[in-house]
């Protein structure tokens, strides 16, 4: 049996080696993934280009500016005369937002300690307007604490209320690559493993092929195993590859054990690999397997928690999350490198990994069975 399989396994790095385009595709693809999530699909928003109208020109407008500038949120991009040509700078997309500080600021501040000023902000893009509208409320907060510490000449220790001191566990700096880089391991693990091993099989049942393969004396189960080996080898690669790039250049803290994260890497294996089986026993040509791996891939990242946190979507999509095991494999992934969590607190979701890939397993033998292969 293992001679046999072997030699299955020798035939398919063959076919890989004398398909460089797809080799270098298989490889490639946690190194584009890794720059395009490290680097553009990050909600961290810094120095966004704001205007400012100034109809005060006094020193408390010019104080108050002063503190927006040395935020890491936004940079003053440029100084406008009214409000319509904010308007024209913010509708050309040159500006993402502005104060608007009214005439008279100064004057109110000293004499009241009240006054009210203008900030506007580009909602088109909602993800930038609510992080930029929460800024500039806090910015604005801090300023105005220390306006009323200045005229009741309070010193910032001694100031009264409550002194809310607030931690940022597991991630302090609250960076998007340590939620992100993390995350792509599980979604290149399905992706390599679902769909070179539907594209795999399947490639032998197009070019007819698959029958001389089934009356050699090679088994059913020997085909599928030998057939599947190389893909784990690759995505193992790929996993090491993101690792290596991801604590390397981008700088994802490791704070669990990494033979952990490797052996619960090969549990979820098993599940993303019985999809791909399980897709090729429905599709007859390449291109319907490409187009049903993508066709569960996509929903699976956007219910998954990947992108967007399953607690803010609604309650009918979080209960179809719970069908979606790269969900579970995220949970796993995440907590053994940002929170260094064990095996005793990921015991859900690694049930819930294992149970996925006991019945997707067998539905795709089931389904073989039937095709007679």
């Amino acid at each position: 049996m293992l001679r046999r399989t072997l030699a299955i396994v020798i035939k398919e790095f063959r076919h890989i080696q004398r398909d460089p385009r797809s080799l270098a595709v298989m490889f490639l693809i946690p190194v584009v993934q890794l720059v395009l999530l490290g680097y553009a699909a990050t909600t961290d928003v810094q120095y966004l280009p704001i205007g400012v109208v100034d109809y005060d020109h006094s020193l408390p407008s010019r104080s108050l500016l002063n503190a927006y500038r040395a935020s890491d949120y936004f940079t003053i991009a440029a100084y406008l005369p009214d409000e319509s040509a904010l308007r024209s700078e913010v509708d050309r997309g040159k500006l993402r937002g502005g104060i608007i500080i009214p005439a008279g600021y100064g004057r109110d501040l000293e004499k009241t300690g009240k006054a009210q000023v203008g900030f506007v902000v580009d909602g088109s893009d909602p993800s930038i307007a609510q992080t930029a509208f929460s800024a500039a409320q806090a910015v604005g907060q801090a300023k105005s604490a220390e306006v009323v510490r200045q005229r009741l000449h309070i010193a910032s220790e001694a100031e009264p209320g409550i002194d809310v001191r607030a931690r940022v566990w597991y991630n302090p700096e609250m960076r998007s690559q340590n939620f992100m880089i993390p995350g792509l391991i599980g979604t290149v693990l399905t992706l390599i493993t679902m769909l070179m091993t539907a594209l795999a099989i399947v490639r032998e049942r197009e070019w007819g092929t698959i029958e001389q393969l089934v009356v050699t004396p090679v088994k059913p189960l020997e085909l599928v195993v030998g057939k599947v080996i190389p893909y784990i080898f690759i995505a193992f690669w790929d996993l090491i590859e993101i690792l290596v790039i991801g604590v390397w250049w981008f700088k994802v803290p490791i704070r669990g054990s990494v033979p952990l994260l490797l052996q619960l890497s090969a549990l979820y294996l098993m599940t993303s690999l019985a999809l791909g089986l399980l897709i090729s026993s429905v599709a007859n040509t390449q291109q319907e397997a490409m187009f049903l791996s993508y066709f569960i891939l996509l929903p699976s990242i956007f219910l998954s928690g990947f992108f967007f946190p399953v607690e803010a979507m609604p309650k009918a999509l979080q209960l179809v999350s719970d069908l979606v095991p790269l969900k579970y494999v995220l949970i796993i992934v995440r907590g053994v490198i940002l929170k260094g969590v064990g095996l005793p607190d990921l015991q859900g979701p690694v049930l819930a990994v294992t149970l996925f890939g006991i019945v997707l397993l067998l539905v795709a033998a089931a389904r073989f069975r039937k095709q007679g292969i």
